[in-house]
């Protein structure tokens, strides 16, 4: 029988398995059948969908490693190099902020369009409630939208000072290109740790031992192998897992500190002509340094949110084989208590880096000072967060779309035919592209960010006349701060 090759095992080509089938049912009685073989743990490790997925990414391994990691970064070091144009960043904030109006809008027409037609068909398919469900839901669409349009109305100014943050951030990448080079290196070092925990976890995987069960089927006896892993193998595995989101976390998060370094920098700096490359080489050097431990410290904090979330979806998947109610309403409500905890975290995290940067203080005290920054500057903060996550989602989802694109013509040029499915690779792909792009558009989140609080400073510890803000700045927070 036919057998490809997963993890230096053999595993049956779906030829095989339907000859298998022939083998145990050859006049089709119902006495043992492919369904009852398959419901074992064999199909667990073999037929299923995993086995299939890690098929198809061993296949494509060397299409994920090119173009999920380098083409992923050439993509993105051409798209933040073309940021650098003032006339881009216009067209990309303002599209983002009509596009999210036009999209609750354009939803609720489609809601409330959808509920017609299902009541003007003459033979009903759709029940009363359904049609009102879609109603109501065009509805809310639509108050969404203007209650967004209100909202846009009432934090004009806001918004416009969040443009002129957007444009002075344009100037300091302009001032200091090099700082388009440092997510190369970022994207490098991690894929460096993809590869070595990818050959550890690989490892891992292959430390069970057989267990085998013999079938007897009408004179036939078939012999099914399966791996049985000891706890101290699912341990490790956990542990792997906290691995990959500490470390990841730490790449980014010292990522962060060395931006909000750069761009404080360039700001608090009477002559801006002095401020180049050299820059951002002594601020890589100052944050590698100084403040490793504080972004040692702050992705740790992301990390166990992230290992209580993926043992509580690990828990979930346990509650929906018992079919258990009451703790699958639970889990999910845990589950999205600890989504947000998350995100507060983040955004905590990011403004703390920002403050250690700017002061050289400790994670700690930066954390306290970035909260109560964000408590006085409420409104500010809110409406740069709109901006820069408009500006850094595009940004995403287009390198991230292109480089699956692309990589999509390409599997399915040269291994359609010996994949299973294509989709496991290409959404593999497309996880790794949306990692890479989040470094390379963090350049204008942090750089938004963190000339929002070196203004910020700048006002509180200042007087006009001796503040660093440029004119272009300070005109920007006279007529709309």
């Amino acid at each position: 029988m036919d057998t490809y090759e997963v993890l230096w095992r053999c595993l049956f080509t779906e030829e095989a398995r339907t000859e298998l089938e022939t083998m145990i049912n050859p006049n089709g009685n119902n006495n043992i059948s492919m369904i009852e073989l398959t419901n074992s743990t064999y199909l667990k490790q073999g037929y299923n969908f995993w086995s299939n997925l890690y098929g198809d990414l061993f296949l494509t391994r060397y299409y994920i490693l090119g173009l999920g990691f380098g083409a992923t970064i050439v993509i993105g070091f051409t798209y933040a190099f073309l940021m650098r144009i003032p006339g881009v960043l216009n067209i990309m904030v303002w599209t983002s902020i009509f596009a999210t109006i036009g999209i609750f809008f354009a939803a609720g027409w489609y809601a409330g369009d959808t509920a017609k037609t299902w009541e003007s068909y003459d033979s009903p398919k759709y029940t009363e409630d359904e049609v009102r469900y879609a109603t109501i839901a065009s509805y809310v669409l639509y108050a969404v939208g203007g209650l967004l349009v209100l909202l846009f109305l009432f934090m004009r100014k806001r918004i416009q000072l969040a443009m002129g943050c957007v444009k002075e951030t344009s100037k300091a990448v302009l001032a200091m290109p090099t700082i388009i080079l440092f997510p190369v290196f970022q994207g490098i070092g991690f894929m460096c740790f993809m590869i070595a925990w990818a050959v550890y976890v690989a490892y891992l995987a292959s430390m069970g031992e057989f267990t085998t069960t013999e079938y007897g089927v009408g004179g036939y006896k078939i012999s099914v192998r399966w791996f049985e892993f000891s706890d101290f193998i699912y341990q490790s595995g956990w542990f792997f897992l906290f691995c990959f989101f500490w470390t990841g976390q730490f790449i980014l998060a010292l990522g962060e500190i060395i931006f909000a370094m750069c761009f404080a920098k360039w700001y608090f700096s009477r002559e801006k002509s002095r401020v180049g490359s050299l820059t951002v080489i002594s601020s890589i050097s100052a944050s590698m340094w100084y403040h490793s431990g504080t972004a040692a410290f702050g992705s740790l904090i992301i990390a166990i949110i992230k290992m209580i979330r993926a043992s509580l979806a690990y828990l979930q998947r346990k509650a929906e084989e018992m079919d258990n109610g009451i703790a699958k309403a639970i889990l999910c409500c845990l589950q999205c208590c600890f989504w947000c905890l998350e995100k507060c975290m983040r955004f905590l995290n990011k403004n703390a880096y920002i403050q250690c940067a700017i002061f050289g203080s400790s994670f700690c005290k930066s954390s306290k000072e970035a909260f109560f920054l964000i408590m006085r500057n409420a409104a500010r903060i809110g409406a740069i967060t709109y901006v820069s996550g408009g500006v850094v989602f595009v940004g995403k989802v287009f390198i991230t779309s292109l480089t699956t694109g692309v990589a999509y013509f390409a599997i399915s040029e040269q291994l359609r035919d010996e994949l299973y499915s294509v989709i496991g690779p290409l959404v593999f792909i497309a996880v790794i592209a949306w990692f890479i792009s989040g470094m390379f558009m963090g350049i204008y989140d942090m750089g938004i960010a963190t000339i929002l609080q070196c203004f910020v400073a700048d006002e509180e510890m200042f007087d006009d006349d001796q503040m660093y803000a440029q004119g272009s700045l300070k005109a920007w927070v006279d007529n709309h701060g």
